[in-house]
């Protein structure tokens, strides 16, 4: 059996509800990639802050799927083979609109065609809306492609069984002196890897569990063999 060409990842964070700490995953993840693969490009679609262009000015640029023209132009963006990994940061407030042109488009199949390996990374919470936005989700995108995340500073107990019977990465919740430290705009989860020594320390470990975490779905999403 040969390789095939390494497909190029795309992320989408996503929720319909606000407050589940979905810029969190989004910078977790964005600076594994950058660590990781060296670039990376982050699409900051939120109305609210601070947002994801708050926290990694470098590597985020805006995205607007307000009008039908800025849709087209970040599907254009996404849909690229160019071996750079895309992170899409999805304000709950464009969850309708994106993932309506994501289905019209045939975003899935073209992104096969193209060498593009499409993850969708849910975040619920206890909200009927989530179990019905999942639902949606899972008509459009094949299962291995589509992962919940259970933010345990979110769900506080086992994941309902509409998430829970499909792919799970867990989040583990943090104390809140930490969570109150890495929620500062200036922090760097790679750059407190590099600078703290001790992997035993609560966050290192948290760190590194993540990022080992985000390694297993990249590994499986961008190779395949035929």
């Amino acid at each position: 059996m040969s390789r095939t060409p390494s497909r190029t990842p795309v992320y989408i964070i996503c929720s319909p509800r606000p407050f589940v700490g979905k810029t969190l995953i989004a910078r977790l993840l964005t600076e594994f990639l950058a660590l990781q693969r060296g670039s990376v490009v982050a699409f900051d679609v939120n109305v609210k802050e601070p947002s994801l262009l708050d926290y990694l000015p470098r590597l985020t640029e805006t995205a607007d799927v307000g009008d039908t023209f800025g849709k087209v132009q970040l599907m254009d963006r996404l849909i690229v083979g160019d071996g750079v990994a895309k992170v899409i940061d999805l304000g709950f407030h464009a969850f309708d609109e994106f993932f309506g042109t994501f289905g019209e488009v045939g975003f899935i199949k073209e992104a096969a065609r193209r060498q593009v390996a499409p993850v969708v990374l849910f975040v619920p919470d206890n909200d009927r809306n989530s179990a019905r936005a999942f639902a949606t989700l899972q008509d459009i995108v094949p299962p291995r492609q589509l992962i919940a995340i259970d933010n345990e500073h979110v769900m506080h107990g086992e994941m309902p069984r509409a998430f829970a019977d499909g792919r799970v990465v867990r989040i583990r919740a943090l104390p809140p002196f930490l969570k109150t430290y890495i929620d500062r705009l200036n922090f760097s989860f790679t750059g407190y890897l590099r600078a703290e020594p001790d992997a035993s320390t609560e966050l290192n470990q948290w760190i590194r569990k993540n990022y080992t975490s985000f390694r297993a779905i990249e590994l499986e999403m961008t190779q395949a063999r035929v």
